[in-house]
């Protein structure tokens, strides 16, 4: 997977040597690269990038009030010499924080970061559309429809999917990989040991999801976003 990405930075030896750590990131490719964030905003909003190197201290407008206003499919990784705004920075969701001055080695991290959640970004659009998915089970690939899925119950370094066939593949996976390929909030964790297909729920009794003799419980860490969901749906 190859990357579109901007720099933006008024240090012009800063833009300068990020220009060339993309240059040599094979994955990377460079779209522009802009001395303020105003300059830069009729190009990135008409013309977006996937990834932006963003500097955070500049005139006019900060990087932080630049990031609030991108087009959602752009990720930031901000480059700053202030240590100070890294919460700051991880409010409006940037995939990372480089602090300047920035080695090769840390550029490349947060890079990979970056192809690594586009890549799970992709797969996850993949899943959606062809609604399946293929995991390894008993050393052979399964497929598995999205639709055919009630819940999944995490066990250790497996997951077993229940099925509404009655079927119960295993599987060698962690639930926090799992989680990050399923669509959301059609797929969520209620548990830390379960995700759980939200269409197919049928009742709710007393903090528990029921299917059939089954009761999936819903933990405190994931309580408030499981029961938004229901509210959403529930008719008052």
């Amino acid at each position: 997977m190859t990357l579109t990405c901007a720099i933006i930075d008024d240090e012009p030896l800063a833009a300068q040597l990020l220009e060339s750590y993309v240059k040599k990131t094979p994955y990377l490719t460079l779209v522009g690269s802009y001395n303020s964030a105003i300059t830069a905003m009729r190009d990135l909003r008409d013309n977006p990038v996937q990834l932006l190197f963003l500097d955070i201290q500049m005139p006019e407008l900060s990087g932080i009030e630049f990031a609030r206003i991108l087009p959602k499919d752009t990720k930031v990784i901000f480059t700053t010499a202030f240590p100070q705004y890294a919460i700051e920075g991880f409010k409006v969701s940037a995939l990372d924080y480089l602090l300047k001055p920035i080695a090769y080695e840390d550029f490349l991290r947060a890079a990979d970061k970056a192809a690594e959640w586009f890549s799970v970004l992709q797969k996850r659009d993949t899943y959606l559309k062809d609604r399946l998915m293929f995991v390894k089970s008993d050393y052979k690939l399964t497929r598995v429809l999205l639709d055919d899925i009630l819940y999944i119950e995490g066990l250790k370094d497996y997951v077993r999917f229940y099925l509404k066939t009655g079927e119960k593949i295993m599987s060698l996976m962690s639930m926090k990989k799992l989680e990050e390929y399923l669509p959301q909030p059609e797929f969520m964790r209620t548990h830390r040991s379960y995700i759980v297909h939200m269409p197919e729920v049928h009742a709710i009794d007393r903090l528990r999801i029921v299917f059939g003799d089954q009761y999936i419980p819903i933990s405190e860490n994931y309580k408030e976003a499981v029961l938004q969901y229901f509210e959403a749906h529930t008719l008052s």
